[in-house]
């Protein structure tokens, strides 16, 4: 390209500043130009020149021409090319390009960042990297990726765009530094030889934890191959093994459950072999899997966000559609045994707790919330594990604890509650629907719907499809139930003609059940005035002496006239 067509920069002087800044300015509305101005920049050395100009005004604290170094470098920034930030982010320029945007012109005073970059962010080397390159381009990575999140406004819907450079740059970077520690083989033992050592002090062991936890965070910007062979290599270094030292220590914990949460999403088989061998060392409040329950459960966040990521993690686990049954056919088998053996009592232990003496002990927001999370990973194992779960509610008598949430201020838990009981009832499995009866489990729910009165709202509606849905689907049983016991209560109801139908259908059921038994009576009733006739008959003596006679003499000729033929074949045959 000729220099003629290039942006025309004005000398690198204080003087100019102003000048270059609303040129800077000007062209990042044309894409055009924007790349005509980087090609300038980048042929000139001008960079440099602007930041030999930034200590200049720095020094003599000369405010006016910083702010316009601030617009500069932030324009430079938006032009989004990758060679300017080679120059830029290099480490005798990135302290400058921080400085110079410090002295944002809307603020009274400049931003600290350079004193907190070099004095309150420590890096620390959980183990000494050797390696200077890897290093440098660890300092590189943290200081751009603070640069854009921190530093830079949040920009607007028209400069998205002007970015999206700065994020590969940063993307690209820590796929280097990935790829160069998983190199380094004596450096990842090291690691795990201190992870996995008993001796090893608790503030190194929570530095060691951190520093695997952002590594494995950093691996989700490699391609899926080499993050399968990045978590293959973690697996053989002993990372599981490894988590489970020091999980009393609340740090550890976290991010403890925060890399297993990067292991289930690459293997769950992996995992669930690993959890299974567990118990045979230790003992059920330290099992792996318990502590993920126990982080779930006692989320401190009032929104419970870690917790939803943790259910769905365990979800993850107990889900039998990626248990691989192709090359472990007892694997489902197994694992569930082990989960409702050793984990269910943990998962449970909240939803029990808050459900004593048949009454919701705690109602608040938080708790509510928490309770939802559970009823819907036990709806899940209703949907998924049909032995082991149908034990498990039939032995703890569950679905009535559950039911004592129908009356709770917070809606949504009553209907995480009623789904439950759904989810049951869709299973139109006789063993429940014994267990519901004799139980007497429609009680709560009647109750509910009759507590809501005329509102029309998402719990009546909820309510009345579970009661539709018994209808179509004809469950006997539970219309007998209902209507026997509850159709005085429920007969008022107009507005819908569910339980009309169910009162028809259990209607049409004793009919035919009473037909059957009339046809039963019929008929036996008809067998015994045939057997009357018989021994009616059998009472007059001549008349049975005739008919003996009569079938005696009927005998007599019979039997002759058939020999007399046979004597005939015979003859024929041996003539």
């Amino acid at each position: 390209m000729k220099t003629s067509h290039l942006v025309e920069l004005p000398p690198c002087e204080q003087s100019r500043l102003e000048e270059i800044a609303d040129l800077v300015t000007s062209v990042l509305s044309s894409p055009i130009r924007r790349e005509k101005l980087a090609l300038a920049l980048m042929t000139e050395g001008y960079i440099k020149k602007l930041l030999g100009l930034f200590r200049v005004c720095e020094e003599v604290d000369n405010r006016e021409g910083l702010h316009h170094l601030y617009e500069i470098v932030r324009g430079v920034l938006f032009l989004n090319k990758a060679a300017l930030f080679e120059v830029m982010f290099s480490d005798d320029c990135i302290m400058d390009v921080v400085g110079c945007l410090e002295y944002d012109p809307a603020l009274v005073q400049p931003k600290r960042h350079r004193e907190f970059l070099t004095k309150t962010a420590k890096f620390k080397e959980v183990i000494p990297i050797t390696d200077s390159e890897l290093r440098q381009k660890i300092h590189q990575t943290y200081r751009v990726q603070y640069i854009q999140d921190i530093i830079l406004p949040t920009p607007s819907v028209f400069e998205e765009n002007f970015l999206s450079t700065l994020t590969s740059f940063i993307f690209f970077n820590k796929v280097e530094i990935v790829s160069m520690l998983q190199e380094d083989e004596k450096f990842l033992t090291e690691v795990f030889a201190q992870l996995t050592d008993d001796a090893t002090e608790d503030s190194k062991r929570r530095e060691l934890v951190n520093f695997v936890k952002e590594f494995c965070a950093f691996s989700q910007t490699l391609q899926p191959q080499n993050r399968d062979a990045f978590f293959k290599t973690l697996a053989n270094l002993g990372i599981l093994p490894a988590l489970e030292i020091g999980m009393d220590d609340l740090q550890v914990r976290a991010a403890a459950t925060d890399i297993f949460s990067y292991l289930v999403e690459f293997s769950p088989s992996m995992v669930r072999e690993f959890v299974m061998q567990e118990p045979q060392q230790t003992d059920d409040d330290v099992l792996l899997i318990n502590v993920v329950i126990k982080q779930m459960i006692c989320d401190s966040d009032p929104e419970l966000g870690g917790a939803v990521q943790l259910m769905g993690l365990l979800r993850t686990l107990i889900d039998p559609e990626n248990m691989l049954a192709s090359t472990n056919k007892t694997e489902k088998t197994e694992f569930l045994s082990f989960f409702y053996k050793y984990c269910m009592h943990v998962l449970t232990a909240p939803l029990l707790a808050n459900t004593a003496h048949d009454k919701n002990s705690k109602d608040n927001f938080q708790t509510a919330q928490l309770l939802a999370l559970i009823l819907e990973l036990l709806t899940f194992c209703v949907e998924h594990h049909t032995y082991h779960i149908k034990t498990y509610i039939m032995n703890k008598d569950l679905l009535r604890r559950v039911l004592v949430l129908m009356n709770s201020k917070h809606t949504f838990l009553a209907l995480c509650a009623l789904r439950f009981m759904r989810r049951i009832i869709g299973l139109k499995d006789e063993y429940y629907n014994r267990y519901i009866i004799k139980g007497n489990l429609f009680e709560p729910v009647i109750n509910a719907l009759l507590d809501n009165g005329t509102r029309y709202n998402l719990l009546n509606s909820a309510i009345i499809e579970l009661f539709e849905f018994i209808k179509v689907e004809d469950i006997k049983s539970l219309i007998a139930h209902i209507v026997d016991n509850f159709y005085k209560a429920l007969e008022s109801i107009e507005y819908v003609q569910t339980f009309k139908g169910l009162k028809g259908r259990y209607e049409q059921e004793k009919d035919r059940q009473s037909q059957r038994l009339n046809r039963y009576r019929r008929d036996a009733r008809s067998l015994d005035e045939d057997e009357e006739l018989w021994f009616n008959d059998d009472d007059d003596d001549d008349d049975g002496e005739a008919v003996e006679k009569r079938m005696g003499d009927d005998f007599s000729d019979s039997y002759g006239k058939y020999m007399e033929a046979k004597k005939g074949k015979l003859y024929s045959l041996t003539v």
